[in-house]
């Protein structure tokens, strides 16, 4: 008894400490490899703190088969915090060994989080892309993830008992860090609900975390999006929610189930951008507005059947048509000017230049400035 191998009592520790987890699936990967590595063969007692060093060297530069990429310090990070509970777990409750090697070696230090923003073009692709799906959960799942910056395992979990649709609010009695938390709805996110309302009880989706997994990647290598994973969609969402200006971060926490702050911090910067425009109080106000809208957008020119015809490629039927290219684009630049000013009115989007879907001819590509008056 004394003498397990790590490998045997990494299975001991998987059917009596890891089964009972949320995180088991993910850490059954975890102790596969660690069971597969040099370690596996070793006798637990007499593993020691420059071996579990080895190993961390070892794994970081070890390449992952699926992205062709280096393993990221996140994983080897999560693998040690693996190895020391369960040499806890070995030393205290099993007896297999007197000390735990892993307290005196060093961690790697903690990539820095990721910051994906999701573009308005890649935005655009998905909707179109999963709301044509032949499943009709897929879009669903996405507009929720969005719109109320729910992690997967949260949506996929959803049961129609626990949603309100009449007070918009979504009840998750367990989350990941243990709490039970009340998520309110947009209107948008309860109409995408719904949609697919057909019982009172039960699960809203059939879809399972692997299902999303395989579905999501087929989508990312049919739209060609890189590096874009399901939870940045979360990152995505809680960003707009600090952009709105009205929420605080106690707030934000409290629709997206961070139980530390300290894990909101990374957003600070799109709450100082907020800072930038309430110090300047009341003054100009008009101009506050407009200014940040005040930029160059790209357009097609084309000149067919004695008429020159410039479109707005990122606004839907923007399109303004005149004998010559002086007026047209003069006419174009004015129609801008107009749709942002309208938009801006009518609390509606504007895109941001440069995210339209269009494949287009760099020869008739050129910038509408709404800010610059035309030379004649």
């Amino acid at each position: 008894m004394k003498n397990k191998t790590v490998r045997d009592a990494l299975t001991i520790y998987k059917n009596t400490v890891s089964i009972l987890k949320k995180g088991y699936e993910q850490e059954k990967y975890r102790i596969e490899q660690i069971s597969n590595s040099f370690l596996g063969d070793l006798i637990v007692r007499k593993v020691t703190s420059v071996q579990i060093a080895t190993y961390r060297d070892q794994r970081l530069l070890d390449v992952s088969p699926k992205t062709k990429k280096t393993i990221s310090t996140a994983t080897v990070r999560l693998e040690m915090s693996l190895l020391s509970s369960f040499f806890d777990i070995c030393r205290i409750e099993l007896g297999f060994c007197d000390a735990n090697p892993v307290s005196n070696v060093r961690k790697p230090k903690p990539s820095p989080g990721r910051d994906r923003r999701l573009t308005a073009r890649e935005e655009r692709l998905i909707f179109r892309y999963s709301h044509a799906h032949s499943n009709p959960e897929f879009y669903s799942i996405i507009v929720l993830a969005l719109e109320t910056a729910m992690r997967q395992g949260e949506i996929l979990s959803l049961r129609w008992e626990n949603i309100n649709l009449k007070t918009r609010i979504a009840h998750l009695p367990e989350t990941k860090n243990g709490s039970k938390r009340d998520v309110p709805l947009s209107l948008r996110a309860r109409d995408v609900l719904l949609r697919l309302q057909g019982q009172s009880k039960g699960k809203v989706f059939n879809y399972t975390s692997r299902g999303i997994k395989s579905t999501w990647r087929f989508m990312r290598l049919k739209l060609a999006i890189e590096d874009l994973h399901f939870h940045d969609l979360r990152h995505e969402a809680v960003s707009r929610l600090f952009e709105l200006g009205t929420l605080d971060m106690l707030e934000v926490a409290a629709i997206s189930g961070h139980k530390s702050l300290s894990m909101l911090k990374r957003y600070t910067h799109l709450r100082a951008a907020n800072l930038v425009r309430k110090l300047e109080g009341n003054k100009n106000k008009a101009k506050q507005a407009i200014a940040p809208y005040m930029i160059p957008y790209p357009a097609e020119l084309v000149r067919e059947d004695g008429e020159v015809r410039v479109r707005l490629l990122d606004f839907e039927n923007l399109i303004v048509a005149a004998e010559s290219e002086y007026h047209a684009i003069r006419a174009a630049r004015d129609a801008l000017l107009r749709k942002i000013i309208d938009s801006i009115n009518d609390s509606e989007q504007i895109p941001q230049p440069d995210q339209y879907l269009d494949i287009v001819d760099e020869k008739d590509l050129i910038m509408i400035d709404p800010r610059k008056r035309q030379e004649a």
